[in-house]
Parts: C-alpha cells; sequence; structure tokens
C-alpha cells in the first residue's frame, strides 16, 4: 500500500518528534535507529525512506528544535520585553526544566555531545546557538540602549552562556547531591533576577 505525500511527511514529522525527545532524554548516542523507529511506531528499514544518516537525522532535528524554541522565545520577547526575560529565566532555571529534559532546552541537553558528533550536527548547533545569541542581544538593544552592540553581544554570550551552564552542571548532580542542583538552580536565577 502506497503513502501519501500528507502521510509520509506526518511519518518523518512524527519520527523527527520522537528524535528529539530520545536524543534529549540519552544523548545522540543512547539512540539506535531501531531503537528510535520502534519508538516511533516504524519498522527499522523506513529510516532510510525518510533520512540519509543518523547524523542527517540528528542534524535536522537541532535544526528544528532550536529555530522553534528560538523563534517561540523571539516572540516572546517582542511582546512583553522585561516581563518575558523574568518569565524566561524562572521558567530555564527551574526543577521542572532540570528534570525533564526530553522536553526541555535542547542546548541544555545536548550541548556536550554535539561536540562529539560529525559536521552537519555541528553546523547545525552552530546556527542554532548563533541565532539565539542573536535574539538576545536584540532584546539587550531594547533594555540597554546605551550599551555599545559589542557589549550587548558580550552580555548575550555570558547571559545564555550562565543559564545553559547552570542547568547543565544542576543535572549532573541532581541524583547525587540534590540540595547542591537546587543551589546552582538558585544562585544563577536569583544573581540573572536580581
Amino acid at each position: 500500500m502506497r503513502l501519501t505525500k500528507e502521510q509520509a511527511a506526518e511519518n518523518r514529522r512524527h519520527i523527527l518528534e520522537t528524535a528529539g525527545r530520545l536524543f534529549r532524554e540519552r544523548g545522540f548516542d543512547g539512540v539506535g535507529v531501531a531503537d528510535l523507529m520502534k519508538e516511533a511506531g516504524f519498522t527499522h528499514g523506513g529510516f532510510y525512506n525518510h533520512f540519509d544518516s543518523k547524523e542527517a537525522l540528528a542534524a535536522e532535528v537541532i535544526s528544528g528544535a532550536l529555530g522553534s524554541a528560538n523563534a517561540a522565545l523571539a516572540e516572546e520577547l517582542r511582546q512583553s520585553r522585561a516581563r518575558a526575560w523574568k518569565r524566561f529565566i524562572e521558567h530555564y532555571l527551574s526543577l521542572e526544566h532540570r528534570d525533564d529534559p526530553a522536553s526541555g532546552c535542547t542546548v541544555a541537553a545536548l550541548a556536550a555531545d554535539a561536540s562529539r558528533q560529525g559536521p552537519e550536527v555541528k553546523a547545525s548547533f552552530t546556527c542554532g546557538l548563533e541565532e539565539v545569541l542573536g535574539i538576545i542581544t536584540d532584546h539587550l538593544a531594547q533594555t540597554t540602549p546605551d550599551a555599545t552592540p559589542a557589549a550587548r553581544r558580550e552580555q548575550a554570550v555570558r547571559l545564555w552562556s550562565e543559564v545553559v551552564g547552570a542547568v547543565v552542571l544542576a543535572r549532573a548532580v541532581a541524583e547525587s547531591n540534590p540540595r547542591l542542583s537546587k543551589e546552582i538552580l538558585d544562585t544563577s536565577r536569583r544573581k540573572l533576577l536580581g
């Protein structure tokens, strides 16, 4: 039985969505093609009808996930500048976000993994990172108009590095030392919103 173009597109979207969740949860190397396709409800052989390789899939997942997250952040910051940044920080540096990497930020979940992947994944990750830094820099142009463009870019890099790093570190110690994990999030949140 032949699939319609619409059904094939829907199947591809479902595979991408499933892969994104599994990659954020287990890392790129923690997800095999067979496991991914089983989780998505398809046969292993069907993978290659949609993607040339696992790396091509991973690059597309990164591109799509970061593109969507960046667009949402940009829109939220445009709508309500000061309040939106505060809401973003409060959510990003929360226990809920720490405890749910599968549906959380792709950067916090996969930054270390991305550095070990091939050039397609690294390029997608770099593009998404540049985009979010641009969004934060643009936001800072509205909230700190007296700062130079170079100073705003520097501040954007520092802010993004701090929030992502805090989540990465908080997740790393959450099981062995929940108090330290919470301290990392609370301290970063307080300093960023202070």
